[in-house]
């Protein structure tokens, strides 16, 4: 029967290429254990938190109602206070590096408080803008944050509002938590398109992919026979990764575990439609490593929402981010570990996932066939 002879030959050829795989150390390495390496490094290297700013305080008004007013910066994870009488002594310490920030109280600050008119003077290193931006930040909720104590204590006094802040979706305020779901859709795409490209494409060069078709093999038997073992190689290197985001991390888990499994399974399909594209197109190693950095390693990074906000980029960068299946991924990924399942979101991207998938499977056996005719 058709349908015997079909998984016959699939079983067959899932086998081999299980063999082959095994063979290969560099593809297992590439594919399980570099995602426990990159999640590692890059989890513990990479933080947008800013911690231990070295500030210089100079008090040119040395009252116990200045000191009060800067005492928020004594014992602060944020700050590493400085205190100088002479804005020369903050300047040399901000030349030398020795501090990232000056803040200047002027003599007149303890009368200016009185008056509930005070003003402080931050000078910010500016070469290092995101230090200086979030620093400036921690020093407006620090005085933020006097003004409400005072305010509590003379609350009919005018010229304060209280401001009550809540962060949702992130407790602890770590920008960890805003990585890792990116780093698992990165490592999903180098596993996917990056190993499956380059693999596929050696084969291509040896003829060994050529030489199948001689059989009865069909393409589609083919194709899938390929993706299977990369397609468990890359879960295996997604479930590390699970593992190392919530017990070393302590990444929340808020949607369905089955929902991460299943949209990162049809992902997967997508970025291995993918590699086996670019492998049916150059049919050179050197030349399919170039274009899966090209096509998908970049965009991952750049255009995904992986290190910067894409609401704050240009119209149109946000326009081509929307035309690469890792935005929509990532933010199904962000969505389930931070927020919950948020259904219309889910929804709307595991269909433009699957299309993708669709297309891109397609495109690479309608590719392969017309090769090997060639």
């Amino acid at each position: 029967m058709p349908d015997s002879g079909f998984s016959r030959r699939l079983r067959a050829l899932v086998r081999k290429e299980f063999l082959q795989l095994g063979r290969d150390r560099s593809s297992l390495l590439l594919g399980v254990f570099l995602p426990l390496l990159l999640i590692l490094l890059i989890g513990y290297g990479i933080s947008l938190d800013v911690k231990n700013v070295p500030i210089a305080v100079v008090l040119e008004d040395a009252s116990p109602a200045a000191r009060r007013a800067v005492s928020f910066l004594d014992g602060s994870d944020y700050f590493s206070p400085y205190y100088v009488t002479s804005l020369k002594e903050g300047e040399s310490l901000l030349r030398r590096r020795d501090a990232e920030a000056i803040l200047v109280l002027p003599p007149d600050f303890s009368r200016q408080l009185a008056r509930r008119e005070a003003r402080a003077q931050a000078i910010l290193y500016g070469v290092n803008t995101t230090t200086a931006m979030t620093a400036q930040g921690y020093l407006e909720a620090g005085f933020m944050a006097m003004a409400a104590e005072a305010a509590y204590s003379a609350p009919h006094a005018p010229g304060y509002v209280t401001t009550e802040s809540r962060l949702w979706f992130n407790d602890t305020n770590t920008s960890t938590w805003f990585f890792i779901p990116g780093l698992i859709m990165l490592i999903m795409t180098i596993v996917g398109v990056f190993l499956t490209a380059v693999v596929m494409a050696r084969e291509w060069e040896r003829g060994t992919f050529e030489s199948l078709f001689v059989t009865p093999v069909q393409a589609a038997e083919l194709i899938l026979a390929k993706m299977i073992p990369y397609f468990c190689v890359a879960m295996a290197g997604m479930i590390l990764c699970l593992l190392a985001g919530r017990f070393l991390y302590e990444l929340p888990l808020r949607g369905s575990l089955l929902l991460i499994l299943g949209t990162s399974m049809l992902y997967l399909i997508v970025a291995l439609g993918i590699g086996l594209t670019i492998s049916a197109v150059t049919k050179k190693q050197f030349v399919a490593c170039q274009i899966a950095l090209l096509v998908s390693f970049l965009p991952s990074v750049m255009l995904s929402g992986f290190l910067f906000d894409l609401h704050s980029q240009p119209l149109v960068i946000r326009v081509i981010s929307q035309l690469f299946p890792t935005t929509y991924y990532l933010q199904i990924l962000k969505s389930l570990f931070l927020t919950g399942n948020h259904w219309p979101l889910l929804v709307k991207n595991s269909l433009l996932l699957a299309g993708y998938a669709v297309f891109f499977l397609g495109l690479a056996g309608h590719i392969t066939r017309k090769k090997v005719q060639e």
